[in-house]
């Protein structure tokens, strides 16, 4: 499916739990990536959150897909591996380590029985230190992968024809990605309670 002027769409999508810890990164990396970037409007950068099944409409409106995402691995903490079309869905489905990959992989495979599954797909995962710290921030291996993951999504915008441009200018604050005290900054300068 392509927009009016004849382009591929193309959805960027983190996916996660901000609540648990590492957990978190997809949403982290796609938050930063819009703070960061300015992108062509065929371009969608988009939080999923945990929402699951609930963005099957916006990924079978994709011809292309970049997907952030927290995956067990067995990697060492922090460190990024990046599958691409076919290989996804093995991955996502390897090794269940939250409620969100199940509905995920759920999501591609409700997009390809509709006839409508990406015709490029792109996992960049980070392999997770702590999904355990409930109000946690991410770990500071996985915080590190943040700047990588996005420069990975750049080439990988740039191979599709959509390049991401640096921002001259910060973003408004009713232009945000996460808003309500829930965007990265506020939420880990927050003040945790005494354990």
């Amino acid at each position: 499916m392509v927009d009016e002027r004849g382009r591929d769409r193309i959805l960027v999508l983190g996916i996660g739990n901000i609540l648990w810890a590492d957990e978190g990164f997809g949403v982290r990396v796609v938050e930063e990536f819009h703070r960061r970037f300015a992108v062509p409007d065929n371009v969608t950068i988009l939080d999923g959150g945990t929402q699951g099944l609930y963005l099957v409409n916006y990924v079978e409106e994709a011809d292309s897909l970049i997907v952030f995402d927290a995956i067990d691995y067995g990697l060492v903490p922090g460190e990024l591996k990046l599958v691409r079309d076919d290989e996804v869905p093995r991955f996502t489905g390897a090794k269940k380590m939250s409620l969100h990959q199940t509905g995920f992989q759920e999501v591609l495979s409700a997009a390809d029985l509709l006839g409508r599954y990406p015709q490029r797909l792109a996992l960049i995962g980070c392999q997770p230190l702590d999904l355990e710290d409930w109000g946690g921030p991410l770990t500071a291996p996985v915080l590190a992968q943040i700047g990588p993951s996005i420069e990975l999504a750049c080439a990988l915008l740039a191979e599709w024809g959509a390049l991401a441009v640096p921002r001259r200018e910060p973003l408004a604050g009713d232009e945000r990605l996460l808003a309500n005290d829930i965007d990265h900054h506020s939420y880990e300068l927050r003040a945790r309670p005494a354990e």
